[in-house]
């Protein structure tokens, strides 16, 4: 069974600026989640899909392919399937798996557990949504994208924030990362 990883991550993030770029445990958020993948043993494939030169290059010293999300993809208002059906249009796999930069802290368990899962059933969703895994035959056949069809697990090994703002970064790094003094 060939498994496909993604990262999605787009430039233009309107809650926190640039956020698939910014810092976590000294590297940037997209490039620790492709990573992440780069580093699963189940996962044959990563692939960064964005409109982005920027997030591209930040990611492209690693094993990582982009593919290129096209403008009908890349608006606020897109869901993530056609996004992750793009991907395997593009990428031919047995069952596609994605990482969700904005959960810095996620045990590889949590991708693997996903992957078999959504072996067994067709689709699956980590709790917290860090992690999310569907078979093509889920993806091709895919209703309503906003109506998510998966089996949910319960998923220990993520951090339950989900970052959208700079005060959740900053509780991520401050709930991983040792005190630091502050002189104010």
């Amino acid at each position: 069974m060939k498994v496909v990883g993604s990262v999605i991550a787009r430039i233009g993030s309107k809650r926190l600026t640039y956020k698939n770029l910014l810092p976590y445990k000294g590297e940037p958020l997209v490039l620790r989640a492709v990573r992440k993948l780069i580093d699963c043993p189940a996962v044959h494939e990563v692939v960064l899909s964005t409109d982005s030169e920027l997030i591209a290059r930040t990611c492209m010293e690693e094993e990582v392919q982009v593919l290129w999300r096209p403008d009908n993809l890349a608006g606020d208002q897109v869901a993530s399937v056609p996004v992750f059906q793009h991907i395997v249009e593009n990428h031919q796999c047995d069952l596609h798996v994605n990482y969700n930069c904005n959960f810095p802290e996620c045990d590889e368990s949590v991708i693997s557990k996903a992957i078999d899962l959504a072996a067994e059933t067709g689709e699956a969703l980590s709790d917290p949504y860090a992690v999310w895994a569907q078979t093509c035959e889920c993806l091709a056949n895919y209703g309503n994208p906003f109506d998510i069809t998966a089996k949910t697990f319960k998923a220990r090994g993520v951090h339950p924030l989900d970052v959208h703002t700079m005060e959740d970064l900053l509780q991520v790094h401050r709930e991983n990362q040792p005190e630091i003094n502050r002189p104010f």
